[in-house]
């Protein structure tokens, strides 16, 4: 009976915490090209909206972009309906939260993988290079032939930043390796072409590279489709996508955006969101790599350890990353 009691009484408090937080907290979020279920980057997103809504009985609404005028245009619609905070996914969203937020100022905003300076918008940015160092010392470590591959989605220097880390990586463990890159396009469609992703990760398997890792949101599913085909091993990126292909992904670079997700809806909730610039890496748990069921067996005790220690190394400032959009240069 008091079990029963306790347990209501718990209830209780947790319906009136979401009620109150209900009243002052309407999340949204605008998903940017290749929508909401890529199974990468703007899917870390949902999950951590997800996860949030779960936990706190807290509905968000979302849009998903499709055509580029619409960024500006969903942004400015939430803020009209009274929503806050909104999510702006993604770089793209830079210049039409810039202006919206302007529109807007008693609205909080918060922008993935962009800088907005503006007294109400949180800007949330990682360093892809640290978390691609590592796995690109697995791929080295995991290559039989000493080629290595890599296929970026936009050509921006967000994705050269990925690949510059991952090659750094790569030569940490093996400095005669060759690391072939390839990226989709210059256009926005290259987040989404599947089918293009595995035609560039099958012409560097023709190469002889054995490992390929993918930082091109929905175009990855075509190369690590195209890996596991050719019966060889790919790298996701952003969410966990050992499970697509158990087997045949070595790991995936994790870029916890949907982390980032929950807490900006979870510090909006408790009253302690704030604007500014995050930056996270792998001192904040902010990128790293994913072990798993899917993946154990193709991870040796070696390449376990030397790659733990290397993530220690960074964070100690042992092995400096060299990010290439400090100079727009992959010099290391």
């Amino acid at each position: 009976m008091m079990r029963t009691l306790l347990g209501a009484a718990a209830a209780a408090t947790m319906f009136v915490a979401s009620a109150s937080w209900a009243q002052d907290v309407k999340p949204a979020v605008v998903f940017d090209m290749g929508g909401k279920f890529d199974k990468s980057f703007n899917e870390g997103i949902f999950n951590g909206a997800e996860r949030f809504q779960k936990e706190t009985g807290i509905e968000y609404r979302d849009a998903e972009v499709t055509a580029e005028a619409q960024r500006e245009q969903f942004l400015r619609k939430f803020a009209q309906q009274g929503f806050d905070p909104v999510i702006a996914v993604g770089f793209a969203q830079g210049p039409a939260l810039e202006k919206v937020a302007t529109e807007f100022p008693d609205t909080r905003f918060s922008i993935i993988d962009m800088v907005v300076d503006l007294p109400n918008v949180q800007s949330i940015v990682f360093k892809e290079h640290e978390g691609s160092f590592l796995v690109g010392v697995l791929a080295a470590m995991a290559s039989e032939t000493g080629k290595v591959g890599f296929v970026g989605g936009m050509d921006i220097g967000l994705i050269r930043r990925f690949a510059c880390g991952y090659e750094q990586g790569v030569k940490h463990v093996n400095a005669d390796a060759e690391v072939y890159q390839n990226m989709t396009g210059t256009t926005p469609a290259a987040w989404n072409d599947p089918v293009k992703g595995g035609e560039l990760a099958k012409s560097q398997f023709d190469r002889g590279a054995d490992v390929v890792y993918a930082a091109a949101g929905g175009t990855g599913l075509g190369v690590l489709q195209a890996a596991n085909d050719a019966g060889k091993l790919s790298i996701g990126v952003d969410s966990n996508q050992n499970y697509l292909h158990p087997g045949s992904v070595l790991t995936s670079m994790l870029k916890r955006v949907d982390v980032a997700a929950y807490n900006v809806y979870k510090t909006a909730a408790d009253d302690t969101w704030a604007a500014g610039i995050q930056v996270l890496g792998l001192a904040e748990d902010g990128v790293g790599w994913a072990l798993d069921d899917n993946n154990s067996a193709l991870i040796s005790d070696e390449m376990k350890a030397t790659v733990t220690q290397v993530r220690q190394d960074i964070i100690d400032g042992k092995i400096a990353v060299h990010n290439y959009t400090d100079n727009n240069e992959c010099s290391f």
